[in-house]
């Protein structure tokens, strides 16, 4: 048996559908289920890298680990739909504070980040999210129910595009690092940098979208219908479980829309960059980067 390349993902990243099997193998809830002992047992298979059978099921595990702690929070939404001004801001504070940490441990490669920027993130997403939510609540009460019950996924996914960036800042500044399809590096690249970000943002929206506008529909519906005056205790639970439901899908799908090891083309690379990646000998006419997530 040929050794197993641990570095690389088991599928085809060049492929939508290699991605998604990658990214559905390694936030499987189930795996939340794996016992310290077990997560230990696996980190020790994959250090001491032995071509067994067993690699590739503790290599899954071994990946898994950080995805499935912050599984139900990856699109940075809140199970419950609320709409007093207490709630909202609230949970966006609690939404932005644990996106804060998800989006700078996601981050491309090992980028740092000194502490003023993290706060200045922090504050500016926290605070678009509030802005946003809070404005639209007050633009929304004449309207019909459900349109305030989307009112949270739109602050969300402001916030994203303020939280995502700003968490990155140091990327969009310095650049990313770019490599050649044999993994040695190039230099770094802002316009790199700039559009793996973008890309992070779109898939993170897309993230939340099922869980934040499915239930709002389902229970606008269920309240229309009277249930929930007949059966109120069964609002929350519902919630969360649609919420579940739709991230155990929505969040490997998306985080599969884009490679994690991006390409963009030489050409498409700053002036100063583009020319010194060709003074190289066999200059690369692709180069490569993490996109972070």
């Amino acid at each position: 048996m040929s050794r197993v390349n641990l570095d690389e993902p088991r599928w085809d990243q060049s492929t939508y559908e290699g991605r998604a099997r990658h990214f559905f193998t390694t936030t499987n809830p189930m795996n939340l289920l794996c016992t310290p002992a077990q997560l230990e047992n696996a980190r020790d298979v994959v250090t001491r890298y032995r071509t067994t059978p067993a690699v590739v099921f503790w290599q899954w595990i071994n990946q898994s680990f950080n995805a499935v702690v912050n599984y139900t929070n990856r699109s940075g939404d809140s199970p419950i739909s609320v709409q007093t001004t207490p709630a909202v801001v609230f949970w966006q504070w609690i939404n932005q504070s644990f996106n804060a940490v998800v989006n700078y441990t996601n981050r491309s490669g090992d980028s740092p980040i000194s502490v003023q920027q993290l706060g200045t993130s922090y504050v500016m997403a926290t605070t678009g999210a509030l802005v946003t939510a809070l404005g639209l609540n007050s633009l929304v009460k004449s309207l019909p129910p459900l349109i305030g019950r989307l009112v949270p996924f739109t602050a969300v996914a402001a916030a994203n595009c303020v939280n995502i960036p700003m968490m990155r800042m140091k990327e969009i500044q310095d650049g990313v690092t770019l490599l050649d399809s044999n993994g040695n590096k190039l230099g770094e690249s802002k316009t790199a940098a700039k559009k793996g970000i973008a890309a992070v943002c779109v898939s993170r929206i897309l993230m939340a979208a099922p869980g934040m506008v499915l239930p709002p529909i389902v229970m606008n519906a269920l309240e229309k219908r009277g249930t929930l005056r007949r059966m109120p205790w069964i609002s929350a639970p519902l919630q969360v479980a649609l919420c579940g439901l739709c991230l155990t899908f929505a969040t490997p799908a998306c985080c599969a829309l884009f490679p994690q090891k991006a390409s963009i083309a030489v050409s498409s690379l700053e002036p100063e960059v583009q020319e010194k990646i060709r003074a190289l000998p066999d200059a690369p006419e692709v180069a490569y980067y993490n996109k972070g997530l």
